[in-house]
């Protein structure tokens, strides 16, 4: 029999609804020169009348309408200001009634601090003046944060705006009386797709598109005087050079497609100088709808054009040396190049790559780090090049597998440079960097700080958290990295900045944020470890509710909440990467709720999908899935903290399409919870997740791996949950809706629950909270065996 409800928001049972109620930790911007700190503060859920806001949605992505900024914009409502040296003295940043602050960037200087406040009618940009804590408006709320950055500092008394345009008119009007018959064609050419939404769809989103993008880019400075650059376009973005000469511009032009959104839209790119004057035309990229679906495709031509950071005017960029297709066979995939100010000399070739170019670090004239990357074998690697004497052979550094995270040696500490613009940290002999990983090994995850010699390769380990605590580098704030900054976090405290010398280890307490969930304090997490029957090792965090004791109490309903992972190594997909010593407290439709009401939760339970050599990992998915499953429900039950009839399964996204799969070909869970996403594979036909191959090419694959194929095979009731707005690629609503109806019609016990202006992650006070009353509604249900009495929470 299928059943309706009243169409109203519900409220969670407590103390989740108190918990909502609680406001978020801070957020924290440390200024360049790492002197000052910003604390940011931002409601942990919305109203929902925030999402109900007029929007437009054109070439994938909406804005707002009414401020020609994005749409469902999470803004902050406070502002602190304080230094490192004296974390108690802090000022709060007086501002207008009800602010909406965002697009926040500190100048170079360290001395100011620009911002948006957004109005009714648009974004103003602001001033602070961090030293004395006064602001000053700038500007009326005429900025463009419709696409891309809407400013820059340009220097430390000037800023680069865009501006609505001051004549683009009227609105566009749409006629109720079609002009003719909307169409589309391929003469021949392979263009295949990701399932993207919200694209052009006709005549009258190309024109909004434009009446929205269209800016006007001037220069302002901090006494209001305003210069004009550049006559309207549709600027993407702008960014100054570091010696504040120059402007690298990025504008869109058409064709326009109605199959890729707006990223990958035809694209010129420019330098002017500090006039408006333009010098030098980097490129002119054709629309880019001709790309292979595999994950290393590129743009053809030119790409990642930026500033060198560690000069004066030196434009540096990407070619692809296979028309950017991974499926061509070719000695070298990529190059890098660099051009000097005036920009009139040939191009210098820097460095060639085996891989796909992934990213640069610069440094020194003789010293920079290069990263390429190859999706395929997972293989990654980092180089040292010479920027300035590029006939040097390039040093390779590391040779890795990105999979294999226990040998991870971390990402490169920055500072500011000569010009304002990060650059590696060097200590004082100049050839030793420093790197921050995460430190995942057997024996758990802790942080570290190592240095290491550019010439010599020797690695010497500085710091690393040590248990009871997970505590990472948040800043190194001097070139012998003895002063740091770390977050620091265990089990029982939340996490707060520390200020040390490595000389004394003396903890100053920059922050003291507490615990927003206290009633969640005595909870037991533990990380575990188990074995699948193939011999690959899972792991999986096992969490008991408040006052739960295992011996006195016995098994409990429990639930897994799940994401499954690709490998193309069984070694790596063991490895333990989940810290265990940080603060688990529940935020928006966490599943971590549940403990509330006396359930245990195993989540990020392993579930790797493997492919070694040549096999694909998806095309044992099914079968890897099960036997990761039933590894999980051996080990909960053999501990004792689980009935084997009464464990639930959930997931969100990926996760959601992992539950209904199990639920399909398992009989190890009595109900599950599938939070937006995707069942039917062949709506996804040019690749999902960690698959590469198109539907023609696995058809086989993409059918086996569809629930919805096997829908007449789930028994367990199930519950869907989709936002109806969901924009992410392939789970879009009309999944959930088509599974729903197979399900129906098969006689399966099943509901589902579609929420009104909600995208693919939910951020309402009225939908988190609803979302988290169906869940706990469903397990009552379907999941408790008996109560579990919470001590203090009962």
């Amino acid at each position: 029999m299928e059943n309706s409800t009243p169409q109203i928001w519900q409220q969670p049972p407590q103390p989740i609804n108190q918990i909502l109620e609680a406001a978020l930790p801070p957020q924290i911007r440390i200024s360049p020169d790492r002197t000052w700190m910003l604390e940011l503060e931002q409601l942990h859920l919305v109203p929902i009348a925030l999402l109900a806001e007029p929007e437009v949605a054109v070439a994938g992505f909406r804005l707002n309408p009414q401020t020609n900024g994005p749409a469902r914009h999470n803004t902050y409502y406070s502002m602190k200001i304080k230094t490192v040296d004296s974390p108690n003295n802090v000022r709060i940043i007086e501002l207008p009634e009800n602010p909406r602050i965002s697009f926040i960037k500190w100048s170079r200087d360290s001395q100011k601090l620009a911002f948006t406040l957004t109005q009714a009618t648009g974004l103003e940009l602001w001033v602070l003046y961090v030293a004395n804590g006064t602001t000053k408006r700038l500007t009326e709320p005429v900025l463009n944060a419709a696409y891309g950055t809407p400013y820059r500092w340009f220097d430390d008394e000037t800023l680069i705006c865009k501006f609505v345009s001051h004549n683009r008119g009227d609105l566009p009007t749409e006629s109720n009386i079609p002009p003719g018959p909307l169409i589309q064609e391929n003469l021949g050419n392979k263009k295949p797709t990701r399932t993207y939404t919200n694209l052009l769809k006709s005549s009258y989103d190309e024109a909004l598109f434009e009446y929205y993008l269209t800016s006007n880019l001037e220069k302002i400075t901090l006494e209001g005087n305003r210069n004009q650059l550049i006559s309207s376009c549709l600027i993407n973005e702008i960014v100054p050079s570091p010696d504040s000469k120059f402007i690298l511009i990025s504008t869109i032009h058409k064709p326009f497609s109605y199959q890729v959104p707006a990223a990958r839209f035809p694209r010129n790119i420019y330098v002017i100088d500090h006039n408006g004057n333009q010098i030098y035309q980097v490129a002119d990229l054709p629309l880019d709808e001709e790309r292979s679906i595999k994950f290393d495709a590129v743009r053809k031509g030119r790409r990642r054009i930026s500033w060198r950071s560690d000069a004066k005017a030196t434009l540096t960029w990407v070619e692809a040396l296979d028309d950017g297709d991974p499926n061509l066979e070719v000695g070298d995939r990529d190059a890098l190049f660099i051009l000097e100010a005036p920009f009139t000399a040939t191009p210098t070739q820097l460095w060639k790559s085996e891989y796909r170019f992934n990213s640069v670090v610069w440094g020194t004239s003789d010293a920079a780090l290069v990263y390429e990357k190859w999706y395929d074998t997972r293989r990654c690697r980092t180089w040292r090049i010479y920027p300035n004497n590029p006939e040097t052979p390039p040093q390779l550094l590391f040779d890795r597998s990105f999979e294999d995270k226990y040998n991870a040696p971390g990402t490169p500490i920055v500072k500011l440079g000569d010009y304002d613009y990060q650059v590696l940290r060097f200590a004082p002999d100049t050839q030793t960097i420093y790197l921050s990983g995460r430190g995942a090994s057997p024996d758990g995850v802790y942080p570290f700080l190592d240095s290491f010699n550019l010439e010599t390769q020797e690695t010497q380990r500085l710091w690393q958290c040590q248990d009871p605590y997970y505590e990472e580098i948040f800043a190194v704030l001097d070139d012998e990295a003895q002063n740091l900054i770390t977050i620091r976090q265990s089990q029982t405290e939340p996490p707060n900045l520390m200020r040390f010398s490595r000389n004394n280890n003396d903890k100053k307490i920059l922050t003291n944020y507490q615990d927003p969930a206290p009633q969640l304090a005595g909870i037991h997490k533990e990380l575990v470890q188990y074995q699948r029957a193939d011999g690959v090792q899972l792991s999986a965090k096992l969490y008991l509710p408040p006052g739960y004791d295992l011996e006195r109490d016995g098994p409990l309903p429990t639930i897994f909440w799940v994401y499954p992972e690709e490998f193309k190594d069984k070694e790596f997909a063991g490895q333990i990467t989940t810290a265990e010593n940080t603060f688990s407290r529940p935020g928006m439709t966490s599943v971590l709720f549940l403990l509330t009401q006396g359930y245990a939760v195993l989540s990020g339970a392993t579930l790797p999908i493997i492919g070694e050599g040549e096999k694909e990992p998806n095309d044992t998915y099914v079968q890897q899935l099960i036997a990761g499953a039933q590894a999980a429900v051996d080990y909960v039950v053999q501990r004792g903290a689980a009935d084997p009839k009464h464990i639930g399964i959930g997931g969100h996204s990926y996760g959601a399409f992992t539950t209904a799969n199990l639920l399909a070909h398992t009989e190890l869970f009595c109900m599950g919870i599938a939070r937006s996403g995707a069942y039917n594979r062949t709506l996804t036909p040019f690749g999902f997740q960690g698959e590469q191959r198109n539907f023609w090419e696995a058809q086989q694959t993409y059918i086996n791996m569809s629930p919805f194929t096997h829908a007449s095979q789930i028994k367990a009731p199930l519950l869907l949950i989709h936002g109806a707005n969901d924009s992410n690629p392939g789970t879009y609503p009309l999944q959930s809706k088509r599974l729903y109806e197979a399900l129906k019609g098969n006689g399966a016990t099943v509901r589902w629950v579609e929420l009104p202006c909600e995208t693919h992650s939910y951020r309402s006070r009225e939908a988190v909270a609803h979302v988290l009353w169906e869940m706990v509604n469903w397990c009552d249900k379907y999941l408790r065996v008996r109560s579990f009495e919470l001590g203090v929470l009962s």
